[in-house]
């Protein structure tokens, strides 16, 4: 019996245009999410100190696909398509008729499917005027991603990494500072809550 490849991989030109937004097919809607402070629903008015307008309006379309601006189809592809695999040795381990795909986002400079969404932030961030991001990272894989978004936009980007993580991990750590980024390790004097938690445990 023949093979499929293993790879596939589509051309430039069958890169989607559009997103799709999978909240316009669930049957049971998502509720919205709270405001911390008072128990209320999140309005745009709670969310747009830390989001330009344009990704609050997605965070809440009902709308099943949303255009991809072109300047972010542009970035996209610097690096997709990403190529969708088929998992022989796992159907085979697992003895199941299935067939097994995965879509291996690890060709991405980020080497995760994060840049998929870094880039579209970067992108409505800086049509909305602003200058710098800043964000959180865990092992660094999410500010690996803006890091290298940001420079595609032109923002600064500082990232508050693990402390753990940003010992153990000094390659990814020079990897977002190779692409312009300030990496901090977190907790750090530079916030109240940082502050607060060194203040209790030096270590």
């Amino acid at each position: 019996m023949k093979k499929v490849p293993y790879k596939i991989y589509l051309e430039e030109s069958e890169l989607p245009k559009q997103w799709y937004n999978i909240q316009a097919d669930m049957p049971n809607k998502l509720k919205p999410a709270l405001n911390p402070q008072t128990g209320k629903p999140l309005g745009p008015e709670d969310l747009s100190a830390i989001f330009p307008m344009d990704l609050i309006i997605q965070e809440v379309s009902q709308e099943r696909y949303i255009d991809i601006p072109e300047e972010v189809q542009e970035m996209y592809k610097s690096f997709r398509p990403s190529p969708l695999c088929r998992a022989y040795g796992l159907e085979k381990a697992l003895d199941t008729p299935a067939k097994i795909y995965y879509k291996y986002e690890g060709v991405t400079p980020s080497g995760s499917h994060k840049l998929n969404t870094a880039i579209p932030q970067a992108y409505y961030n800086k049509k909305a005027g602003i200058k710098r991001l800043s964000t959180e990272t865990g092992a660094g894989q999410w500010g690996s991603a803006l890091s290298i978004a940001a420079r595609m936009f032109g923002l600064e980007c500082t990232v508050y990494m693990v402390k753990i993580s940003f010992e153990q991990k000094p390659y990814r750590k020079s990897l977002m500072q190779t692409y312009g980024a300030k990496v901090i390790p977190s907790p750090s004097r530079f916030t109240n809550s940082g502050r607060a938690i060194l203040e209790k445990n030096p270590n």
